[in-house]
């Protein structure tokens, strides 16, 4: 069930790392370990990382494949190990909010390295591998370290370039503390009807206050995965939306729930899925540009 994120600048090891985790899980615990690449899935789908790391919509793509393929291989008791990038701390948040829906604990593993070492370890890569000197200095300036006390990068595990890896601590963080209590938005268990508009309060505010925290990390929530619920994506916040005009959509949005109640089956019935879901297509809607 745990999930590992490695995190760090280019050439700074991690998937070095990552194998060496794998190794000792497999061999010392005997866990069963997948490690989902983001080399692996460049290289399935013939690009070049150098012009796939300056193409923002082709890397976008890519995160969705890695996220999928990371939470689909989710179980009970084996590790999944992400090795890509990851220096993008929305999508850390994203990855956060799902493995947290799936119930699953989740430990960040930051590859630290002086900038000239990881400029000296990209120079020995071969030329298909090796970051030119223009998508390195870009990756470098893009960087987003992780930060321990942002719930979505805790527990964080330093790694020095010559550190040796403290295996029985990571141990203790994957399966010695229980995993995070899902959000209310992410439960999937059907409402009673007369507790609708009770949860619908909740579950909205729970939006509400999702998109302003991310307004505070300077991200706008577009594009992002809310809550960790599949399809709950916004497409579009207009610049300097405020608390007030959230606040506002969402007693609308109670508003016309309250006229058109969802039923208690179906699919469009009162699960918090379900209403977290239509709030935000009705805020796709309500910001929608044309």
């Amino acid at each position: 069930m745990p999930l590992i994120v490695m995190v760090g600048m280019p050439g700074s090891g991690k998937t070095k790392r990552a194998q060496q985790i794998a190794e000792y899980f497999e061999k010392e615990k005997s866990k069963e370990v997948h490690i989902v690449s983001e080399n692996d899935v460049i290289k399935n789908k013939n690009l070049d990382k150098n012009i796939y790391f300056t193409d923002s919509h082709k890397e976008k793509e890519i995160r969705g494949i890695l996220k999928s393929s990371a939470l689909r291989q989710l179980r009970k008791d084996n590790i999944v190990i992400l090795d890509a990038c990851n220096y993008i701390k929305g999508f850390r948040y994203e990855l956060y909010c799902a493995s947290k829906n799936s119930k699953s604990t989740q430990v960040t593993v930051e590859c630290v390295v002086r900038l000239e070492k990881a400029l000296e370890w990209n120079s020995l890569r071969p030329d298909f591998e090796r970051y030119t000197k223009e998508t390195f200095d870009g990756l470098i300036i893009r960087y987003e370290a992780p930060d321990s006390r942002n719930r979505w990068d805790s527990p964080l595990m330093l790694l020095q370039s010559d550190d040796t890896i403290n295996f029985e601590e990571l141990h203790s963080f994957l399966f010695g503390r229980k995993p995070p209590p899902p959000n209310l938005s992410t439960q999937t268990v059907p409402l009673a009807q007369s507790n609708c508009l009770y949860d619908l309060d909740r579950v909205t505010q729970e939006i509400v206050n999702e998109i302003l925290g991310l307004k505070k990390l300077g991200l706008d929530g577009s594009g992002v995965e809310l809550c960790g619920i599949k399809g709950c994506i916004l497409e579009h916040v207009p610049e300097g939306v405020t608390p007030a005009q959230l606040a506002r959509h969402r007693r609308q949005f109670i508003n016309y729930t309250k006229i058109h109640p969802p039923s208690e089956s179906g699919p469009n019935n009162a699960s918090t899925n379900n209403l977290a879901q239509q709030f935000v297509q009705f805020l796709n809607t309500t910001f929608s540009p044309s």
